[in-house]
């Protein structure tokens, strides 16, 4: 039983919308967040990567990058620019790309949910980037960014959202190439029969987020120790969140390019790894359709481009376990029989000589990286929705760098207010 509810939220004046709206804090580095506001007062990204009003050499995790972006925050506020909500409100947010949609429903959801895995996980966290995201809730006293979840598609949910988007969108725009469409669901009938849909749905999903979550639960315990009267139904008890029905979501390849072939030749290198795979030289190139996906389609096979050709590998019988829902990942079973025993890579999350490129990106970046002086590339089937919701309600954890998923959610939409 899952508790989702509305919130009044903080957002856009609307013909500002598109303006405000920026990429989410994680996606870019320091340069590319400075180039990302010039000329732009309005942009979200002065709250969300706030040490871009700051001096060059200012450390990016230091109290005063805390402290302006709760000034900017509030700045925004005050000027008219970030609007309150009157009254606690469910929204309905599209986005399409590629001519593919995806609508989910901003709320809030409970940290409790998270406590006790109704909000279910399959990622572990990084000390320094939970550390980060806390201080910027609580500096800012808000969830300044969103939590992508997911759940098991529900008829009534659907028929919910549909009857809301037949009314005028309160926002309608285009940020980069995909559309952004919002409506209002603020009849209480209506929110009454969402929050009684999703307390009738066991468990929700952490697709994307899980340093927010964490970082949003922390702060909601420390918020609750400091006043230890707290109700439940303060502010700080939830956080922000989307939630799509896993039928609409896609989930993109996730590649791995590697620097070098750990001090072997080519035909040692190939010679090794078909101990454990099929390797089968291809006559053309691996590529990706209009939609974006990969060739690479099939469980258990992968792209390599490795000296300007592609190949097909193929996991041989006995590489890994079938009935192991984190073995039979086709990222662990690349790990296990390829990247570690092949390419002497131990741990992903820390080895330099190791990059991971989304599958947004095509597979002409794996050429283009190769092609530029890194020795190898694996090109990745999906890992799919029915994969994650099995790891994560097995309680096991999916190796780094699993899914990639696209369109991102972006940041400045909505912010919700912890008080």
């Amino acid at each position: 039983m899952a508790t989702v509810r509305p919130f009044k939220a903080v957002r856009p004046k609307p013909e500002l919308a598109a303006k405000v709206t920026a990429h989410p804090y994680d996606v870019m580095n320091y340069e590319e967040a400075c180039e990302m506001v010039k000329g732009n007062p309005y942009s979200y990204l002065h709250v969300d990567r706030s040490e871009v009003d700051l001096p060059p050499e200012t450390d990016h995790y230091s109290q005063v990058v805390y402290e302006k972006a709760a000034s900017n925050l509030h700045q925004m506020k005050k000027d008219g620019i970030l609007l309150q909500e009157e009254k606690p409100c469910f929204y309905v947010l599209r986005q399409i790309m590629n001519g593919r949609a995806q609508t989910g429903i901003v709320a809030c959801a409970s940290i409790d949910d998270y406590m006790n895995n109704v909000i279910k996980k399959h990622e572990l966290t990084r000390a320094e980037k939970e550390e980060d995201r806390c201080n910027h809730v609580d500096f800012c006293n808000a969830n300044t960014g969103v939590v992508f979840l997911a759940y098991r598609a529900r008829q009534g949910i659907n028929e919910i959202v549909a009857k809301a988007m037949e009314s005028a969108p309160l926002y309608d725009f285009m940020f980069e190439e995909v559309q952004q469409t919002v409506w209002v669901i603020s009849c209480p009938d209506a929110i009454a029969a969402l929050e009684k849909e999703f307390k009738d749905t066991d468990s929700l999903y952490i697709a994307d987020g899980h340093h927010r979550s964490a970082s949003a639960v922390r702060i909601g315990r420390k918020r609750r120790a400091q006043n230890p009267d707290y109700t439940g139904d303060e502010e700080f008890n939830y956080f922000l969140c989307v939630l799509f029905p896993d039928e609409q979501l896609y989930c993109m390849d996730y590649n791995r390019v590697v620097a070098d072939l750990n001090g072997l030749s080519k035909d040692e290198f190939l010679s090794k790894i078909g101990e454990k795979f099929e390797v089968e030289k291809l006559a053309k190139a691996l590529g990706n359709d209009a939609q974006g996906k990969t060739d690479v389609q099939k469980k258990h096979t992968f792209g390599m481009y490795l000296d300007k050709q592609w190949y097909l590998l193929s996991a041989k019988p006995g590489t890994f376990n079938a009935d192991d829902v984190v073995e039979q990942l086709d990222v662990a079973i690349l790990q296990k029989n390829l990247l570690t025993p092949v390419l002497g890579i131990g741990d992903p999350r820390v080895d330099k000589r190791i990059d991971f490129v989304g599958g947004i990106r095509g597979l002409k970046e794996l050429e283009k990286r190769v092609d530029g002086g890194a020795a190898v590339a694996f090109a990745m089937c999906p890992t799919s929705m029915s994969d994650l919701f099995a790891i994560a309600d097995a309680g096991k954890i999916m190796p780094p760098k699993s899914t990639w998923f696209e369109p991102k959610l972006l940041s400045g939409i909505f912010v919700h207010e912890l008080r």
